[in-house]
């Protein structure tokens, strides 16, 4: 049953859509930070991009681990790899504009690895 689960890059396909989610609420936190002080607080909880960032490493592990499996690349899961080192950097951050700025590019990084991972299952 689990030979099954991804071999048609839907992990991949899940994945890029929380990294996604993950950038807009990257974005839509600055854009009311900027607004609105008072709602910042709640997103930019820290334990919000915690649990955000453990989904990201559990399903990056699936997808991308599925991903070698299937096709042999090692390629995506380094790149997918470098992109949640990036997101994981950009948590002691919080406070710091750059925090942000790293963290859509830790994410920009890991949808590529999954991108690439989805291609390359043919």
């Amino acid at each position: 049953m689990f030979a099954k689960v991804g071999a048609n890059g839907s992990m991949d396909r899940m994945a890029i859509a929380l990294s996604g989610l993950c950038l807009v609420h990257c974005l839509a936190s600055a854009i009311f930070v900027a607004m609105l002080a008072s709602a910042g607080g709640l997103l930019l909880d820290p334990i919000i991009h915690e649990v955000g960032l453990t989904f990201a490493i559990g399903l990056g592990m699936l997808a991308l681990g599925r991903g070698i499996v299937d096709h042999g690349f090692m390629m995506p899961s380094a790149v997918g790899g470098l992109g949640l080192g990036v997101m994981a950097g950009s948590l002691g951050l919080h406070g710091d504009q750059m925090g942000t700025v790293y963290t859509v590019l830790g994410v920009a990084i890991l949808a590529l690895g999954h991108d690439l991972n989805r291609r390359a299952v043919i």
